[in-house]
C-alpha cells in the first residue's frame, strides 16, 4: 500500500490566514492593520513560547515593504523577532532606528517573551518598545486547538474522530499551521487509499524523527 512520506510535507509558511487567533484576535487585527499601513508606529507582542509571536513576525516580514531587522537596517517598516536576543550593538542600532522612525514616520513591530518593562535590555530601548501598542499573546488551549481542527476537517468534508484528534494533540507538532497541514495530508491519503482516517492509519503514515512517532 502506498504510504505518504511525512518528510515531503513541509511546514507551511507562516501567514495571517493560517494563524489561529483564539484569544489573540485583537492582537492579530493590530498586526494586520500595521501591514495595511495603519497609524500605529510601534507594536510589541509578548508571550510564552508557542503563543504565535514568531508566526506573526514572519507573516508581517513577508508583506510588501516590511523587512526583518539586521543591525544595519534603515528601512521604514521593520520587524524584530525575539528582541531580547539583541547584543549591545543590536540594541544601540534598534534604539537609533526607533528614534529615526519618530522623525520619518517609520514603523516597528517587535516580539519578546516578557512585557517591555521586564526585558533584559537597556532601559531606554525597553521604554521605546513599550511606548506604542503592547499585546500579550496567549497559547491556544487544547480545547481551542480541537475546535479549530474539527472545523478544518468539516470544511474538507469529514468528521475528525475523537481518538485521532487526541493522538494528534499528543504526538504531532504542536503549532496550528503544522497540525492543519498534517490534517490536509491525512485527508489526501484517505481519499487516495480509500481508508478511513483512524489512529492505525496515522501510525502507518508515521516516519521516525518527524514529530509523529508510531
Amino acid at each position: 500500500m502506498k504510504q505518504l512520506l511525512l518528510d515531503l510535507i513541509p511546514a507551511p509558511r507562516p501567514s495571517f490566514e493560517n494563524f489561529v487567533a483564539g484569544r489573540n484576535a485583537e492582537a492579530l487585527a493590530a498586526v494586520r492593520a500595521m501591514a495595511a499601513g495603519g497609524a500605529a508606529k510601534v507594536l510589541y507582542l509578548w508571550g510564552a513560547a508557542g503563543a504565535g509571536k514568531s508566526h506573526c513576525a514572519a507573516a508581517l516580514a513577508a508583506c510588501p515593504g516590511w523587512t526583518a531587522f539586521p543591525e544595519a537596517c534603515t528601512t521604514a517598516q521593520v520587524v524584530v523577532d525575539d528582541v531580547q536576543r539583541l547584543d549591545d550593538g543590536g540594541q544601540q542600532a534598534l534604539f537609533n532606528l526607533i528614534n529615526e522612525h519618530a522623525a520619518t514616520g517609520g514603523r516597528l513591530v517587535a516580539t519578546g517573551p516578557v512585557a517591555p518593562r521586564d526585558l533584559p535590555l537597556r532601559r531606554d530601548l525597553a521604554s521605546r518598545l513599550g511606548s506604542g501598542l503592547v499585546y500579550q499573546l496567549h497559547p491556544l488551549s487544547d480545547d481551542e486547538k480541537s475546535s479549530a481542527l474539527r472545523a478544518h476537517a468539516r470544511s474538507r468534508g469529514f468528521d475528525l474522530r475523537d481518538d485521532v484528534l487526541q493522538y494528534l494533540l499528543r504526538h504531532a507538532r504542536r503549532d496550528m499551521p503544522s497540525l492543519m497541514s498534517f490534517l490536509d495530508a491525512l485527508d489526501h491519503h484517505s481519499i487516495e487509499t480509500g481508508r478511513e482516517i483512524t489512529v492505525p492509519m496515522l501510525k502507518d503514515m508515521a516516519q521516525p524523527g518527524l514529530g509523529l512517532p508510531a
